[in-house]
């Protein structure tokens, strides 16, 4: 679709050096999951965040996570309206198309928790009452090493709900050269025009869907996914491989190709992968790309 390789070489311009990372990005939204982009500060977490949410043209909040954040912060609070006696729902900022959750490992498990309903359900249910969230929905959210001072780890049920975690890494000699050369980051983002909108959005999901997946292909996520339960303390679960098979799609897609082949299950892997993967008890996610690497090395591909 010439549209999608638009939006590719847009987001391109305002983040150099990550030709990969983007395309994962994008490829996790076409197949309707959340985003997580984990790296040290500096790095362009939240300039590419801020750039996915305008060249796909959606309507997108940033919320700062901090210690001191409380979940009525994330999504509203009832408040007693004394002209008509009764309390009104104000809608908290996970009322958008796209929220970004900045450094949310900063912030509290109590307050990270207010996101686990709206990321599974897309809705939100406050006093009884539950509140639909808009059409597409994505919280794309940011997070620093958890040895950074003052971050908190996510828990693995939170983790389960991205189907991607990126990185973004320092930029090679040449990107930075470029990065130098160039103007401000934000100066690049003002002038980035929507590339696609909501609808076309939609209707790019409804592609995704629609990528052949052939019973071989399904045998190898099944043989992964078996695998990694079989090889490591934690393995993926069923939602992990939903999310491989969609991510996969939507990776397809991006290369314009009309069915799944094995090798856009390995480009998308580590990213579906290396942050639920566990080696032993309570090891975390630090090293999933390893970890990943070694389930692709363990399952023979199909031919």
């Amino acid at each position: 679709m010439s549209r999608l390789r638009d939006a590719v070489a847009a987001v391109e311009h305002v983040i150099l050096g990550k030709p990969s990372q983007i395309r994962l990005c994008l490829a996790c939204l076409l197949a309707r999951g959340h985003l997580l982009i984990e790296d040290v500060p500096g790095v362009g977490k939240t300039t590419l965040a801020h750039t996915l949410a305008r060249v796909l043209g959606l309507e997108w909040r940033r919320l700062q996570f901090t210690s001191d954040l409380l979940p009525a912060d994330v999504v509203g609070v009832s408040v007693f309206d004394r002209s008509t006696q009764q309390f009104q729902f104000r809608p908290g900022p996970v009322f958008t198309q796209l929220l970004l959750a900045d450094e949310i490992n900063r912030a509290s498990p109590k307050a990270q928790s207010a996101l686990l309903e709206a990321m599974e359900e897309r809705q939100v249910s406050v006093d009884g009452l539950t509140h639909p969230l808009p059409e597409p929905f994505f919280v794309v959210a940011t997070q620093n090493p958890h040895d950074q001072l003052g971050a908190y780890g996510l828990p693995e049920s939170q983790l389960d709900r991205f189907l991607m975690r990126v990185g973004l890494g320092y930029p090679d000699h040449q990107a930075e050269r470029a990065l130098l050369l160039a103007g401000e980051r934000h100066e690049l983002l003002e002038a980035t025009a929507p590339v696609l909108g909501p609808a076309e959005l939609l209707a790019a999901q409804r592609a995704v869907r629609a990528i052949y997946v052939a019973a071989p292909l399904l045998d190898y996520v099944q043989a992964l996914v078996e695998r990694s339960r079989a090889q490591f303390q934690l393995g993926l679960s069923p939602r992990a491989a939903q999310g491989l098979v969609r991510a996969a799609q939507g990776w397809a897609l991006l290369a314009d190709e009309r069915a799944v082949m094995p090798e856009h299950v390995q480009a998308v892997l580590p990213a579906v992968a290396g942050h639920r993967l566990q080696s032993t008890a309570g090891a975390g996610a630090a090293d999933g790309a390893r970890l990943a690497s070694e389930l692709l090395a363990a399952v023979p591909v199909p031919v």
